[in-house]
């Protein structure tokens, strides 16, 4: 056993939790970019996402997020394809976020009126400048709670990684854990930490969902 101070254990998660943005940012990004082509392909007209879209977030959604993982850190050197944990857990990640903000975003758009595709098709809008002007800044406004909160959900789920080596949050504590057996600070100290992370994004989400709905429908 090893004696660390609560300071030196401290310094040590601190410094894994930029390893926990680091990574959810990454994955949220990707996904972002991944999701916002899922959905145009949906809706492009012939739509040549229309059955893709749903096959591809049907299996991130109902199959395990480890599962996933396993399967991109096990399964691709099998392919000759070496992936470091960092690797593994970005690719991982950003599948599972292109899957889920696909579907969130989707509904979103589905929420706009038929009314609005019409009446932008009746002024000689095509299908890029309908979504760029007319249906997409709409739907954003609708998006920004359930995408900050999936973003929040993204963020715990790299604790995940941790099983693939990944040095995040919950490794560190994993690791300081078996050198001091101490597991209730020190997963104390990792709770905490990342409630200080996902709490200001969790109460913001609240506040733009309660701002964001009509009078009355709260």
């Amino acid at each position: 056993m090893i004696e660390l101070s609560l300071t030196d254990i401290l310094s040590f998660l601190l410094l894994a939790a930029r390893w926990t943005v680091f990574l959810s940012a990454i994955a949220f990004v990707g996904g972002g970019v991944g999701a916002l082509l899922l959905l145009l392909l949906r809706y492009a007209r012939p739509r040549f996402g229309g059955r893709f879209m749903p096959v591809y977030v049907e299996f991130f959604q109902d199959t395990p997020f480890l599962l996933q993982l396993f399967l991109i850190f096990f399964g691709l050197p099998k392919l000759g394809i070496d992936v470091s944990p960092l690797m593994a857990a970005t690719i991982g990640l950003t599948l599972y976020a292109t899957a889920y903000l696909a579907e969130v975003w989707r509904g979103c758009v589905d929420a706009i009126p038929r009314g609005q595709w019409d009446a932008s098709a009746s002024l000689g809008m095509n299908f890029v400048q309908q979504m760029r002007d007319v249906i997409l800044p709409q739907a954003l406004k609708i998006s920004i709670p359930p995408t900050v909160g999936f973003l929040v959900q993204l963020i715990k789920n790299t604790a995940v990684t941790s099983i693939i080596g990944f040095h995040e949050l919950t490794k560190a504590g994993e690791i300081i854990n078996n050198a001091t057996f101490q597991p209730f600070i020190t997963y104390s100290i990792v709770s905490l930490i990342y409630f200080a992370i996902c709490y200001p994004l969790t109460h913001w989400s609240r506040r733009l969902e309660r701002r964001l709905t009509p009078t009355g429908h709260r």
